[in-house]
């Protein structure tokens, strides 16, 4: 079908045309003013996805804020929130709530969530796309009920964001308080077999026995050095002392005594021999000289005896010294290792001990964050705009209505011509000729030949207003020939 085909159909069907455009136009503004008016309050909220937590202070990871919008905009859309909505409303006390429930669903089901139900089906949720901000918006036919319902949905909810976030914590919190008992336990055991040990072998946790067992260690290693040399000098002079003459021994030569004898056995014995020239060996004077110088004899060789002795005496005592050192020496690098056993054993009792103890510490701190948590009240929503009354309804809206009807009506009643037309065929241009009878059309005389007059006039113009179309008129001759 050409445009010019379908011109003509329309200017045909103008009637029908202008009556169902009218039609459509007038019945589409006459409901719209007496449909009821709706109102729509809007409650606007700020989500806050990332920043400091107010308990603990820790910088919390930025969220995905497609994610997390769409997240938020789930949780206000859930049924969750709406129950806590009809909880706060007290629907389920309202008698007019009641009657109208039973007389909906008639009595079947339960009352809070038919509600809960219906507040959802008048809610719209839209989450802002560049920042951060959330518009809750609710439609009823009462502005203040509608005002009402939007800024419950909004309280209801942050509560219910509040309870997401510490609900977790409660339960960590719980569960912190049952694993401190037993960690307090360990805590108290380890502490208990670090104490039994330092009381059962007398080691203090900050003494310093160790150090004086080591220095004393030290002490011994430098007698038993000191013994070492002074028994191996006693030894080389009692060696010497039995090898050579006694009397030429360093240890009698450096005796005073043994000296002084000798000094008066000089003396003696010069004055001997002076009696012994003038006195036979029978007078008493050469006798008592004689018997003086044997004397002094004798107390020289018993004081070299002596000497002597006392040397070899020397060297035994050393020698026995020595061994004793030797022996404490032994037995204290015994008590040193057996002691430095007992530290490390007690280290690794101390260590245990500590590591109960942190363990511990860390999950008290723990539990007295997330304790602190279960009981916060921060939230990170707040109210950015809350609802009030609207001035104006939402729908319907007229003017947009009747701006559609005339576009609707308009290809409504294109339509509805061209369906009549097909139903009702008609010839309407030449063209339509063609397609119906597959004949040649000679000419197309216009409508205005047809009004009466002069005969002549008339054949003028009627040779003025004919269109001849020289394609059929050459078909023609040809079918003619």
């Amino acid at each position: 079908m050409s445009f010019s085909q379908l011109l003509s159909i329309l200017v045909a069907r103008i009637r029908i045309l202008a009556w169902v455009f009218f039609l459509t136009v007038i019945t589409t503004t006459v409901i719209s003013f007496m449909l009821p008016k709706t109102y729509t309050a809007t409650t606007s909220l700020v989500i806050n996805s990332k920043g400091a937590d107010p308990v603990t202070g820790f910088m919390l990871p930025p969220a995905s804020m497609a994610g997390y919008m769409a997240t938020q905009v789930d949780i206000i859309q859930s049924r969750n929130v709406a129950l806590k909505v009809v909880d706060k409303l007290g629907v389920v006390n309202s008698p007019i709530a009641r009657s109208q429930f039973e007389k909906s669903t008639k009595g079947e089901g339960n009352i809070t969530d038919w509600y809960a139900d219906q507040f959802l089906q008048n809610l719209d949720v839209k989450p802002s796309r560049e920042s951060s901000v959330i518009e809750i918006s609710y439609q009823g036919a009462d502005p203040k009920f509608s005002a009402m319902l939007a800024n419950a949905f909004a309280e209801a909810y942050i509560n219910t964001n509040l309870q997401l976030k510490i609900e977790p914590a409660k339960q960590a919190a719980l569960w912190f308080d049952q694993e401190i008992k037993g960690l307090r336990q360990n805590v108290e055991l380890s502490q208990e077999r670090l104490s039994a040990y330092q009381k059962e072998h007398g080691i203090a946790s900050s003494d310093d026995r160790l150090d004086i067992e080591t220095a004393r260690l030290n002490e011994l290693s430098n007698q038993l050095v000191m013994a070492q040399a002074q028994t191996y000098d006693s030894n080389s002079r009692h060696s010497q002392l039995k090898r050579g003459v006694e009397s030429e021994a360093p240890e009698v030569l450096a005796n005073p005594l043994i000296q002084g004898l000798k000094s008066q056995l000089a003396q003696a014995d010069a004055k001997l021999t002076d009696l012994s020239q003038h006195l036979g060996q029978n007078h008493p004077q050469y006798q008592a000289a004689q018997e003086e110088v044997n004397n002094l004899r004798h107390l020289i060789a018993s004081e070299t005896a002596k000497t002597s002795s006392s040397v070899g005496q020397s060297a035994r005592v050393s020698q026995q010294k020595e061994a004793e050192v030797r022996t404490s020496l032994a037995a204290q690098k015994e008590h040193v290792l057996k002691f430095k056993s007992q530290r490390d054993e007690m280290a690794v009792l101390l260590r245990e001990a500590e590591s109960a103890q942190r363990i511990y510490d860390n999950a008290l701190q723990r539990f007295g964050q997330t304790n602190m948590e279960s009981k916060s009240v921060q939230t990170d929503v707040s109210v950015l705009n809350p609802a009030v009354p609207p001035l104006k309804h939402s729908s319907p809206k007229i003017f947009i209505n009747i701006l559609l009807s005339i576009i609707l009506g308009a290809l409504l009643a294109v339509g509805i011509a061209i369906v009549a037309e097909v139903l009702d065929r008609r010839v309407r241009t030449a063209e339509d000729l063609m397609q119906m009878l597959d004949l040649p059309v000679l000419a197309d005389i216009n409508q205005s030949v047809k009004k009466p007059g002069n005969l002549a006039g008339s054949i003028g113009q009627f040779f003025k207003k004919v269109k001849f179309n020289k394609r059929d008129i050459s078909k023609y001759q040809l079918l003619a020939k």
